[in-house]
């Protein structure tokens, strides 16, 4: 059986291995298909894709859109996008240069609690077309704030708490736009992860779909069984695709490696039927 692994990450974004070293930990693991969907950004596809010539592997040219929907941030995942598209790349750099307006803001915030030099700290960790809030959190647990990245964020990058500044992100019709645009398959990632109920969750889906939404992540990174049970009732209830990706970013997250997750339930249709 084909292994599909649709959610990744690389040094490109937020994640630890560089694009060419998350191709040969993919085919280390078994992946057979695997989609580069670094956060708001396309950069590391070619590397990706010029790792796996002449492997066994396949790389899905893709990004994950941060999306505001409400008062909430929101992840739509583009498979197979066209990364030259004019107005997608324009999308990208609009929400790239935010991130770097939302950078220099937590770090200021971060300095007023006594923390200086956070910008320069955390610049060391990402890549020349990303700084986030990972990136911080790498910074202030390497400078002795933090014990991990998990309490850096339930300390500092919270609501209420020093370098919590919100997020301005693209709207959904945007970010379905744009993929759709480049070619692509518009797609919810994991969303048994946002902090909604199931009735907005519903109201969400909804409205990716009118817009011209493909599918849904039915399988990602850690999820109860239940959670896959639930998500496969609600692709088929509004006649989306499903999709499975693991959301790895890093090694040092051993409950989520590349590949290593639940199969699609027989009952939906997956997102690569067609391809």
């Amino acid at each position: 059986m084909t292994c599909y692994d649709l959610h990744t990450h690389s040094t490109a974004s937020d994640g630890s291995l560089r694009p060419e070293e998350v191709i040969a930990r993919a085919i280390k693991h078994g992946v057979d298909v695997l989609a580069l969907t670094d956060h708001d950004g396309t950069e590391g596809i070619s590397q990706a894709e010029l790792a796996a010539n002449d492997t066994s592997l396949s790389v899905i040219p893709g990004v994950e859109i941060s999306v505001t929907w409400g008062s909430n941030t929101v992840h739509i995942i583009g498979l197979n996008v066209d990364k030259n598209n004019t107005k997608l790349q324009q999308g990208l750099v609009e929400i790239r240069d935010y991130r770097k307006e939302r950078a220099v803001k937590i770090a200021e915030r971060l300095e007023k609690s006594g923390i200086k030099g956070a910008y320069e700290g955390a610049s060391q960790y990402a890549s020349p077309v990303m700084l986030g809030r990972v990136h911080f959190a790498k910074f202030l647990v390497e400078a002795g704030h933090a014990k991990s990245i998990g309490d850096v964020f339930k300390r500092y990058m919270v609501r209420n708490k020093p370098g919590y500044v919100s997020g301005e992100w693209a709207s959904l019709e945007q970010a379905v736009t744009w993929i759709n645009g480049a070619g692509g398959q518009a797609v919810i990632a994991h969303p048994a992860r946002y902090k909604i109920t199931a009735t907005k969750l519903r109201r969400l889906v909804t409205e990716f779909k009118h817009l011209g939404g493909a599918g849904i992540e039915v399988v990602s990174g850690r999820q109860h069984p239940e959670e896959i049970n639930n998500l496969a009732k609600l692709a088929n209830d509004f006649e989306l695709l499903a999709s499975r990706g693991s959301d790895f970013h890093s090694p040092d997250n051993t409950w989520v490696e590349l590949g290593r997750i639940p199969d699609l339930p027989t009952n939906v249709t997956p997102i690569w039927q067609s391809w």
